[in-house]
Formats: C-alpha cells, structure tokens, sequence
C-alpha cells in the first residue's frame, strides 16, 4: 500500500481530511504519542471511531505515571494532537487495518501548556526566537547498531564486520537499511543518504533538515523505525551511545542554521569565512555554554564512554572550518547551505529537549555578541596537554556526574528548560548515576575477586 501521498508534517490537515483518510485507509486505531523527560516515546491506543473526541482534545492523561510529568494530587492531563502529524504505521498493517499516529502536546486540566511537556517546552524558545526574528533549522546524523538476537535475547554480536562506507557482501546490513529507507520514505521522510558506519555493524540513514519541531518529530520517529524494520528481520537496533567498548560510539552530529526573513542568517558572502556576525555568535554562545549544556545532549551513564579520545568522537571545546577533531565544525558549503556542526550530541537525547538547548546558546550568543575564539584546524587530538592549554582548548565533561554539576547551576539551562523539567530531569540523573556509581560491574569482578 502506498502512502506517499500523506507527507509527515506540514500537511494543513483538517479535521475532516482526517476522518476522510481514516476512512480510506480503514484505520483500525489512532495513536496518541508523546515523549517524556527522557526522550521515550509513549502512546495511547484509541479505538477510531472515537476520532471527534481526539479531535477535540477531550482524551485524558495520568501524569503521575509519566516520567517527569505530575505528581498523583495533579495528575489530570490532556492530549492535544497536532493534527499536520496525522500518519499510517506501515509496520502496523496488517490484513488490510492500519493504525495511525498523532504527535501530541501535553496540556493542563485548566487548558495551559503542561511546562514538564518536552514538546511545548521546545515550543516556547521557538516562539522567543521568532520574536527576535529568528528560526532554527537542524538536520540530523543518527548512528545505530544493528545486533543480533538469540532467541528474543538482545545481544552485541554485530550484525556484520562491515566499514566505512562498505558495500554487500561485506556490509549485511544492506537490506535493513533498504526497508527502513523506504518505510521512512512512505511516511514522508525526505532521504538524503544511508550507509555502513565505520564500527562493525554501524549504520548511518541521513534525512533533510528542517525546523526544529519538525525534526524533533522526526527524531522520534526515526528511531521507532528503526527499531521496528530491524525486529521484522531479527535483529536489534539499538541508538545506545557506546554498546561496545573499544570501536567507535554512535553520535548525532546537529547540522546548525538561524535563519531570518527566509534567508540564512549564518552567510555573509562579504564577512571573514562568509560567515556573518550572527554565525559567529551562535557558535560563541554554544561554546560558551556547552559544558552546562551536555547533560541534555548525552544524558546517560554510557554516553560518555563514547566522548573519548581515539575514537572520532568530541572531546575537545574548540571550532573549526575543516577539522573533524573539534567540537564544532563549519561545513564548506555556503549560501542556504551555510550551517554549523555540533559534534557531541548523541542519539539517547530526548530531542525536544537537546534542540531547546542548543537554540537557547545561539540566542544568547547574538544577544550578548560572544564573540568564537579563533578557529583551530590542527588534529586537536595530536596536540599536547600544553599545547592545549596554551590555545586554551578546555575538554567537555568526562562523566555524566560532572556535566550535572555544571547543568544545575547554568542560567542557560534554566532558561532552556525551565524550572520544571531542569529540576526532574536532574533529579532523575542523580539517581541515575548512583545507580551507576554503586553497582558492582563484571569488570570489577574479573579485576580484583582473585587478586583481592
């Protein structure tokens, strides 16, 4: 069945357009998908015939069941579809029904914006931008492992012993990524590339940027995709940041671009690089901030096992034209294509929450000026200690720990998210990472059970 017709987002859909491709499309149930502090995606299965109350946001919500939403005393929600994300499942069909999704905003009982909703949050700083006559375009690079099952156990056994850019038979992956490709292309994605990472059983699938909310949307999406083609064939995907020590970790590089009045802020044919002032205040203001800011963009225990030296990831807080060692990097295109790459996101963010900050850095790198220092183009990775210091190139936080500690006191992250969701989500890594901290690990077993 195709359903190329029915474009992911920006579709205008109306009530009544809706109902009409129910109709056409038997669709058997609607489902309500939100995401909560961590980036999980959640859903609420509605019987179709009940399409009028979806419509009009009548269908409740428990927050207190929610991570990071309401406690049990103010615990009535409302979802609120955004009727433009109206799209079939395709992995969901099944002898003719399908099932449909509507991404959801999480309002009050009172009508208001719920401020712990990832979605409205993002929202929020998109609506400050544009008082400021600004929009922000991000296009995304997610990596993913694929790993085989046993039986319905995950495992880490790759999937392939596939390179960089490898092709079949080398590369097994072939077929998966062909079947994602086209699900994703069924449901709108506009699909700029696919291949084989460098790690053994890593993978790269590239679609087209856009604005934020819509690639907020897109990231979520991805991701189930993903998960699901790869479980048709057996195997697991998985978007954990560093499953396998000693091979590189999965990233997701954000392509970076304001723009203003339809044309791209971040060029100027005249200016140094031809990038104007505002490039390079955007890329001030997140190095500025990025220390405060890497909590949301690896929030896990296990994204910082990715962020070390040697294997490809950033390490060091530093911008470049060029050099894939620094933390941020100016691809050479220019005119509309004119964008920054921000190099340390990995794909466990929540979105909506990794966008909103990263946004929140740029504006306040215009507002205030925050002039970048001067590009470094040398392999930062090859520079001494001293070298690097000398050049005052500082590292990004080494542990999950750490960037907490710069988070909570960061006026940015604040302003970013908010007093709500800053304070549950890092209540919610603090116990995370004494989980963590107090858990004793094979490792620890192979390494001083005999010794000891």
């Amino acid at each position: 069945m195709e359903f190329q017709h029915m474009p992911l987002t920006g579709a205008n859909y109306t009530d009544e357009d809706i109902k009409k491709l129910i109709k056409e499309f038997d669709v058997q149930f609607v489902k309500l998908q939100f995401v909560d502090i961590n980036g999980q995606v959640k859903n609420l299965a509605i019987p179709s015939e009940h399409i009028d109350r979806i419509l009009n946001n009548d269908i409740m919500l428990d927050g207190s069941s929610i991570k990071g939403f309401r406690n049990i005393e103010t615990s009535d929600m409302f979802f609120y579809p955004d009727k433009n994300t109206f799209q079939l499942i395709p992995w969901q069909e099944k002898n003719g029904r399908n099932s449909a999704r509507l991404i959801c905003d999480i309002y009050n009982a009172d009508g208001t914006p719920f401020e712990g909703c990832p979605r409205c949050n993002l929202k929020r700083l998109m609506e400050e931008a544009q008082n400021l006559g600004f929009s922000m375009n991000i296009g995304p690079e997610a990596e993913f492992f694929l790993f085989e099952k046993d039986g319905k156990t995950v495992t880490t056994i790759t999937h392939d012993k596939g390179g960089y850019y490898d092709m079949g038979p080398d590369d097994l992956g072939e077929a998966v990524r062909s079947d994602i490709v086209s699900t994703l292309q069924e449901m709108g994605f506009d699909i700029e590339a696919s291949h084989h990472e460098v790690s053994d059983g890593q993978h790269e699938i590239d679609f087209k940027y856009s604005d934020i909310l819509t690639t907020a949307d897109n990231v979520v999406t991805f991701r189930v995709a993903v998960k699901a083609i790869a479980d048709k064939y057996g195997l697991h995907a998985t978007f954990m940041p560093k499953p396998v020590y000693g091979i590189n970790g999965s990233g997701m590089h954000c392509n970076i671009s304001l723009f203003k009045d339809g044309t791209n802020a971040f060029f100027d044919e005249n200016a140094e690089y031809q990038l104007s002032d505002i490039a390079k205040y955007s890329i001030g203001g997140m190095l500025k901030h990025i220390k405060s800011m890497t909590a949301i963009l690896n929030p896990t225990v296990n994204s910082y096992k990715r962020i070390v030296p040697g294997f490809e990831a950033p390490v060091y807080m530093a911008w470049s034209l060029a050099n894939r060692s620094a933390l941020l990097r100016v691809p050479a295109k220019r005119g509309i294509s004119t964008r920054v790459e921000l190099r340390s996101p990995d794909p466990s963010c929540n979105p909506y929450l990794a966008f909103a900050t990263i946004l929140a850095a740029c504006l306040d790198g215009v507002r205030n000026k925050i002039e970048p220092p001067k590009p470094v183009e040398a392999n930062i990775y090859k520079l001494s200690e001293k070298d690097r210091k000398k050049l005052k190139i500082e590292s990004l936080p080494g542990s999950l720990k750490e960037a907490l500690g710069y988070m909570q006191n960061s006026l940015i992250a604040q302003k970013a998210l908010g007093p709500h969701i800053l304070d549950e989500f890092v209540t919610s890594k603090e116990i995370e990472w004494d989980d963590f901290r107090t858990y004793v690990s094979q490792w620890e077993i192979d390494k001083y059970l005999s010794k000891y």
